[in-house]
């Protein structure tokens, strides 16, 4: 197990994605957001079968960001209830995972 962290979320819109891929990065809670266009979800809302284009946001951070991105997603969607899964890295290229490390926190913590 490794401290990096894989949040996944989605957004209604690529402007809505774009805007919160960059503030996470920009704030440093993330080193990198991944933006897929178009997927399609089939989901399960207020007592219906729902479906929606969105665009997928797969967030790398760490472990002790992970709350901090949460809040900031919840904060900058336009969702009721967005989507907000934490999957952890179990391993990876030890290289990309010390870069996500030196991205994510406070510039005066690296």
């Amino acid at each position: 197990m490794t401290d990096a962290r894989i949040v996944l979320t989605t957004a209604g819109s690529e402007e809505e994605a774009r805007r919160i891929a960059h503030a996470l990065v920009e704030q440093r809670l993330a080193a990198c957001v991944n933006i897929v266009s178009q997927v399609e979800s089939v989901y399960r809302w207020q007592g219906k079968v729902e479906s929606a284009t969105e665009w997928m946001l797969v967030i790398k951070t760490l472990a002790q960001s992970c709350d901090a991105v949460k809040r900031a997603i919840q904060e900058m969607h336009s969702y009721e209830l967005p989507e907000c899964v934490v999957l952890d890295v179990t391993g990876g290229d030890e290289a990309y995972l010390a870069w996500i490390r030196t991205n994510v926190g406070h510039a005066e913590d690296v």
